[in-house]
Order: C-alpha cells, then structure tokens, then sequence
C-alpha cells in the first residue's frame, strides 16, 4: 500500500513538472563565415518575446512553457531566417544568417526588408520602450524608390496615414509635417528624435525642428501617435524618431557615394564611411546641397555632417558618442496673394530676405542589459544652435520691397542639454511576460531671441542696425530660461495568453520664464514718433501635472491585432506665443496651455505574405486649442489706451474646445504572385492610404467660430500607388490628393480677386503624382524620377511669418536623377 501511495506521488509531480515546466531557449546568431552578429534581433513568435544579440552573438528567452515555437533571426543587410522550435527541454541553437550580398537582385533584397517590415510591426518591446496597443508606424527608408535626395516627405512619408505636409522647394532642408489637425509648421507638434534623443530647438518652449536629417542616411522613420505622450512627452501628435544606418558589421571600411542632380539647377552629394573594428563601430556621413529654387530669389546651399562611434565594453555594455553639424543659408521669395499666385506662382517681389540656421547637437548613448531580462539605458544630450531670419515683412503682401527700408531681422539662440533615463524590465505573472518601464527626464534651455531692424542692404549681412534705425516698431530683447523635468512609466499586464493591457502615467514639472523687454512706438500718420519707451515684459509659467492612459492589444493570431489606447496630452505655452511682433497677426497676452486627450482603436495585421493592413478610428479632444481668427488690429496709443488700427490681422489665442475625429485605412497587396504565380524575381505591389476626418469647435467666446470646422484638416486624404520591381529594377508611382482645408478658425473661404494679403483663407484641394525609378548594377545604382508629373499648380500653405507672409507656392514639375557607388 505504501508502494502504491509513492508510486501515485512520483507520477503526479513528474506531470505536475511536465505541465508547469519552464525550460530556456538560448543560442547564438553568426554570420556565414562564422562571425559573431552582435546587434541582430531574435524574435519568438506567439508570446512576442524580442531579444537582441550581443557582442558575442548571444541570446537567451527562459521561463518557457513547453510547445512549438516560431524563431525568427534578423539585421539589416542579412536574409532573414524563419526556424520551427519544439521545445520539451532546455534547447541551445546556432544559427547562420545569409549576406544580402551585392550580386542578389533588388527585388530580393528589398522583398527581405519587407519581411522584416512586418516583424517590426508586432514587437512590443523594442530596446527600453513599450509599444504595445499604440498605432505606431514604421518607414524602413532604404526599402523606397523615391527622391531620396531632396527628402521628398510626400514620397517618405507616403505610406503613414493621415499626415498633412507643407510642401516647399528647398531641397528637404526642414520638415514640415502635422496630423490630426495639428500645425504642420517645422513638425513643432511632434516631439522629434533622432536615435532616441531630442533634436529639436526646445522641446517645450520653442518645440520647431529646423534641422532634418538626410533621408540617405536613414535606416528608419519611427512614427508613434498620440498615446506615446506617455514616454516622449505631452505633445499631442506623438513621436517622429530617425534611425540613421548602422555601422557595417562585415568590413572595416564602407565607402557609399551619391551624386545627384535636379530641375532648378539641385546638386546634392551625399558620401558616407561605416565599418567594425573590434570592440569600435562607426557610421558617419557629409551631405552638401544646393539649388536655386523654382521661384526668383530662392538659392540655398546647406552642409551637413553626423559621426556615430560606438564602443562595446562588454557583450552587456555599449556606449557611443554621436554629433550632427548642420548650417544653411535659403534666400527666401517671400509670398503671394491669390490674385498673384493665380497669375503667375512663380513670381517673386521680396529680392532681399534671408534665412540662416546653423546646428550643433551632441549625445552620448549608453545601453546596458543588467541581466537577461532587464534593460538600462542613459541619453545625455545637447543643442548648440541659432536661426536669422532677415527680410521685408508687411501686411500688405503684394506691396513690393522697398530698397531704401531697413529689413526686420530676427535672431533665436538655443542652448539646451538633456538627460533620459530608461530602465525595462520583464518578469512573470501567471506564467505570462510582464513588461514594466521606468523613466525620467531632465530637460533645462537658455534661449535667447532679439528682434530689430537690420540693415537696408539687399545681402545676407544679419548684423542690427538698432543705432541706424532707433524709431523701427518692431523691436524686443528676450531670455528664455526653461526647465522641465518628467517622470513616466508604463506596464504591459498580460490578462491571458490573447490580451494585453498597458497603463501608464507621465508626471510633468514645467518652469517656463520670459525675460526681457520691448519697445513701444508710436509714430503719427508721417511716420515721427509720438512715443519711444522701453517696457519690460517678465513672465513665469510654473506648472506641474499628471497625465494618464491605457492601451491593450488581444491578439487574433501570429499576425493579427486588435489595438486601442487613450491618452491626456499637453501642449505648452512657447516663448513664440509669448512675445514676438508680427505685422500679420496678434497674440493674445492672455494666451494659456493646451489639453485635451487622444484616443485610437484599431485592426491591423498581415494576411499570408501578400497583403497587410492597418484600420482604426481615432478621436482628438482639445481644451483651450490654440488657433487664429481674424480681428481688427490694437495697438498702445501714447496715452496707454488700446485703439483698433483699422487693419485686420489674423489673431493668434485659445479660440476654444475642438474635437477632431475620423478614421485612418492603409493596406497593400503583393499582388503579382495572384495574378502570374510565385516569381523570386519580380514583384506587384499596389497600396491606400487614407484618412477621413472630420472636426467641429464646440465651444468658443470668440465670434464666429464655434460649429466651424478647425483649421489644417482636410476631409480626405488620400495617398496611394504602386510598385513595381524585376530583377535589378525597381519603380514607383504615387497619387496624392488632399480635399480642401481651412487656415484660421473662423472658416474664411479663398478669395481668388485678393491682390493685398495673401494670409487668410482656405487652401483648395489638389492632387499629385510622382513617378520614381532606380536599377542597380553591381557597385553601381542609377536613380531617376519626376516629382509633380502632372506639373499640378497648388500651394499647401498660407505663411503669417517667415518664410512669407502670404501663399508658399509648391513645387511644379521637377526631375532628378542620380548615382549610386558602394564599395
């Protein structure tokens, strides 16, 4: 009897062990010759455990249940490779990955990339972030046949729903994208990053990005919407994140080299030297354009340079130092009433306006895996900067510059440094992964911004000339010191093997200060003043709050999705709402913080390996939204009384609650192997992407406003087209059409018969194609394309400042082609 009772024990606990058993998965990836991969991705299917290699070309998943499992192994530049796993006891694998060597087909080598596209698509966890339940996307740059070399975002950016972009002919120098409603001027509503740090002038005061990285040097576009306020910051559009190319792990020197050359004499040359030796990698890139624009008065030239030098101290411990110099000079043709732009867009009437950007940024990088499952990382970050913007600015846009006037100039000093810390990590419950994230932010600035009279001359002399000129209007002197400081984290709580959900919180001090003064000028109807005073302007803005969200995700299957999430954003007060003189539109002094919420559910997946789709709804609400309308201009009187001036201005204030809503669809088909079967060697892809939005202000105390639409939204838009590759040779053409949409809260329609103004009104709705090309041949890789091939005739924006006042043309048809040599 006793036998038979010991006998009942052993086997229930070696079933009980059988049942509840965790067993470890680990092994190394190497190339074919042998080499360790450090810096590969191993991916395991079904509990979306990610786990990157290191240094020796390790990885270890522990704590598994027994089962079959789907191990994926991939990097940049190598096939990916796809293993079936049954794993009933502890399990040690090695395994090769194959060079994307030059001699494949691009077709092959790109149809990788997509592969590894869609595997992006479902991580969770990528290094010390969450994205789980988020709508997030992914542009892998270096799988597009576009205009890589004037950063064409209409082309970038094709396959990212719903983004609005201001169109210019500059070769790419700036950004200029929105969403949802939201600005697209120099993407100020986005927190932007580049490998995980922030590149922006001031990321809170004065949020403008006026430098863009080239998209020849990129890996990767990161865009992650509205709930990645959370770990990014309060802004409402969410994150916009570059990954530049990595080092090269197989050769100790790579030398690529692009020349190329467009319409309106565009000259770009882009050169870049990458490779591995040792412990040490490296990546760095120099980038020179010019052009003289399509419009008189509009030549730029810009230079460019960026290192990343990376160390691995250990296969736990990497640290890398990285620098990006920039600096640019753009003649600028100002802008246009409808009346000129109807008769001619290419017209220009402003012979001496300037602009200037030069860009120092700094960051040191160290990541560090404390044990197999918890990840620490540190970004320590710097920007020493300045823009001058230098011109003849007046409300009357058709009025031509007069030589003998001074020019306004308008000089920004940014000096900031930051630090973000991350630690990740991921433990069990109920025998699930559990993802927790910590984090915090240091962020502190000292800007500066003066604006005055610069001299009469027609060059690029951005000197004041205050001594010359001491009656000018329009003059302030301005120190903004910022701090910021954040603490933020989210949690991925598995609620069953299908459903995940993801809380997280973000606690923000801000401290924003405007000291200085400005002058207040009178001058009676034969410009003499009847008043000259100096009046000081010193503010403090010190607030702290919470914000909250939630996403989740229940998982339909490998490859399928439900997502949603919700969120409370924020937005700032910047200094250039505070104080900056502008003959084309008011602030109110009054002028307040944005909030509000973001809100996305969605449906996205892959169906087999021809078709994949993102669906969803989304729902803005903002409290206080900053916006304009159009008001008589005041002014200070020299008995201090405010008097209307008898012109109208567009008035820049928190016009009131908004709610945005709509729905964003993006799918594509691989559709020849439908049509004509299984080819390696050539490929069929069609796509959509469209958004259908719709807003409404609620509530306003400014007349004529609320019930109307709110500004930057178009109603449909819409961007869609193919691609098409056979052997070496690759092709796109794309179709954009946005409906009309309005610039200022109060709905003003266009006026086609305005010869004056050129800054209100609506922007009507137009439609593009670009056709792009590439064919490779060995080292060698020739690229050609037209961008605007219907030579369409439109605008995309009404500027009240710089680079205007007035309509900013878009480009008409234009043509590039250019050369690739890699050795």
């Amino acid at each position: 009897m006793m036998k038979s009772k010991a006998f009942k024990l052993v086997l229930v606990l070696l079933l009980s062990q059988a049942t509840f058993a965790q067993y470890t998965l680990e092994g190394t990836v190497s190339t074919g010759s042998g080499e360790p991969l450090a810096g590969a991705e191993v991916y395991l299917r079904g509990p979306g455990m990610l786990q990157p290699t290191g240094a020796d070309g390790s990885f270890r998943f522990e704590d598994l249940p027994a089962g079959n499992y789907s191990l994926v192994a991939f990097a940049y530049g190598y096939r990916v490779l796809e293993q079936q796993v049954a794993l009933a006891t502890n399990q040690r694998l090695s395994l090769e990955l194959e060079l994307l060597g030059e001699e494949l087909p691009e077709v092959v080598v790109t149809r990788e990339r997509e592969q590894v596209q869609a595997l992006q698509r479902l991580k969770t966890v990528e290094g010390t972030a969450i994205y789980s339940g988020k709508k997030s996307e992914v542009v892998l740059v270096e799988n597009l046949t576009a205009n890589l070399a004037a950063n064409n975002p209409r082309q970038i950016y094709s396959q990212v729903v719903g983004l609005n972009i201001f169109d210019y002919g500059d070769g790419g120098l700036q950004l200029n994208i929105g969403g949802r409603g939201l600005d697209p001027n120099r993407t100020a509503n986005f927190n932007v990053r580049q490998n995980g740090y922030d590149i922006s002038a001031d990321a809170l005061g004065y949020p403008e990005s006026y430098y863009s990285p080239p998209a020849e040097a990129l890996r990767q576009i990161q865009v992650v919407r509205g709930a990645a306020s959370l770990q990014y910051g309060p802004q409402f559009g969410g994150l916009l994140n570059f990954k530049f190319k990595a080092p090269n792990p197989e050769k100790k020197v790579e030398w690529v080299s692009r020349q190329t050359a467009g319409s309106y004499d565009l000259l770009t040359s882009f050169n870049s030297l990458s490779g591995t030796m040792g412990p040490l990698n490296y990546y760095t890139y120099f980038n020179y354009k010019e052009g003289s624009g399509f419009r008189p008065n509009s030549e730029f030239s810009s230079r460019n340079y960026h290192g990343h030098f990376g160390y691995t101290l250990s296969d736990r411990t990497r640290v890398s130092f990285e620098v990006s110099l920039m600096n640019y000079l753009a003649r600028q043709p100002g802008g246009l009433t409808d009346a000129q732009f109807l008769e001619d867009p290419e017209f220009s009437n402003r012979e001496r306006n300037w602009f200037r950007v030069d860009w120092n940024l700094f960051a040191v990088i160290l990541e560090h895996r404390i044990n197999e499952r918890t990840d620490f990382s540190l970004n320590l970050f710097t920007l020493d900067a300045s823009r001058e913007a230098l011109g003849f600015r007046t409300n009357r846009v058709s009025q031509p510059d007069d030589p003998d006037e001074p020019r306004e100039l308008l000089r920004d000093e940014f000096l900031n440094w930051g630090a973000e810390a991350r630690f990740l990590t991921r433990y069990l419950i109920g025998g699930r992964d559990a993802v927790l994230l910590l984090g915090s932010k240091y962020y502190q600035t000292d800007n500066e911004q003066r604006q005055g009279p610069g001299s009469a001359a027609t060059g690029p002399d951005f000197e004041f000339a205050a001594a010359q000129f001491p009656d000018y209007e329009r003059q302030s002197e301005f120190r903004f010191p910022n701090l910021n400081l954040a603490l933020f984290g989210e949690h991925i709580f598995p609620l069953s093997d299908r459903v995940r959900v993801t809380p997280g919180f973000r606690f923000e001090y801000i401290k924003t200060e405007s000291l200085g003064s400005y002058r207040n000028i009178v001058l009676d109807l034969a410009g003499n003043p009847l008043l000259n005073e100096s009046v000081e302007d010193n503010r403090t803005f010190e607030r702290s709050f919470l914000l909250l969200g939630v996403g989740g995700t229940f998982s339909l299957g490998p490859e399928t999705e439900l997502y949603a999430n919700i969120s409370q954003n924020y937005r700032s007060v910047t200094f250039n709402d505070i104080r900056v003189v502008n003959p084309s539109y008011q602030v109110d002094p009054d002028i307040r913080d944005e909030s509000g919420f973001t809100a996305d559910a969605g449906f996205r997946g892959n169906v087999s390996d021809w078709f994949k789709y993102d669906v969803s709804l989304f729902g803005l609400l903002y409290d206080d939204r900053l916006g304009e309308i159009l008001k008589n201009e005041t002014r200070t009187n020299a008995s201090g009384q405010e008097v209307e001036t008898g012109r109208v201005v567009r008035f820049r204030g928190n016009i009131g609650t908004a709610f945005i809503y709509g729905a964003e669809l993006f799918g594509e088909a691989s559709v020849w192997p439908l049509l004509f079967g299984e080819d390696g060697n050539t490929r069929l892809s069609v796509y959509a992407n469209l958004a259908l939005s719709g807003s409404r202000y609620t509530d306003s105390q400014e007349n004529n406003v609320e019930g109307n639409q709110v500004e930057f939204i178009p109603a449909v838009n819409l961007k869609s087209g193919l691609r098409f590759g056979t052997g070496d040779f690759l092709a796109s053409l794309q179709y954009t059409y946005l409906s009309r949409q309005f610039t200022d809260a109060t709905n003003a329609p266009r006026d086609p018969g305005d010869n004056q103004r050129g800054i209100e009104g609506a922007i009507p709705a137009y439609q593009v194609v670009d056709l792009s090309l590439s064919y490779g041949l060995g080292r060698f890789r020739l690229e050609a394309g037209i961008n605007n091939l219907l030579d369409a005739s439109y605008f995309t924006r009404r500027a009240t400042g710089y680079p205007g006042p007035g309509i900013i043309p878009a480009e008409p048809l234009t043509f590039y082609t250019g050369l690739q040599f890699r050795l």
